[in-house]
């Protein structure tokens, strides 16, 4: 694969990461919020982001610091629209 379409790719795949790590924040915390154990389903789920995440940027990155940065701008990305997402439900569910 062509360098140029390596760092296209990079984008949409912090994109795809940042979407799997602030959703499954979302979601742990809705799931999180009324379970007995709390602790354990913080602690596993982070653990599990953080894993996944992790090991994505090392993948895509490539050893190649421009691949890395554009794939942490996805990630930042997928962030802001969690976020909005995230927020636009709470206030829909507000009394």
């Amino acid at each position: 694969m062509s360098e140029m379409m390596q760092l296209m790719l990079a984008l949409p795949a912090g994109m795809l990461l940042g979407g799997i790590f602030f959703g499954g924040l979302w979601w742990t915390v809705q799931k999180g919020l009324s379970a007995r154990q709390p602790a354990l389903w913080f602690g596993a789920s982070m653990l599990l982001r953080s894993t996944i995440v992790l090991a994505g940027f090392y993948f895509v990155s490539g050893a190649d610091w421009m691949r890395l940065l554009l794939c942490l701008f996805g990630f930042i990305f997928a962030r802001f629209i969690i976020s909005m997402r995230a927020r636009s439900k709470g206030a829909s569910h507000a009394p």
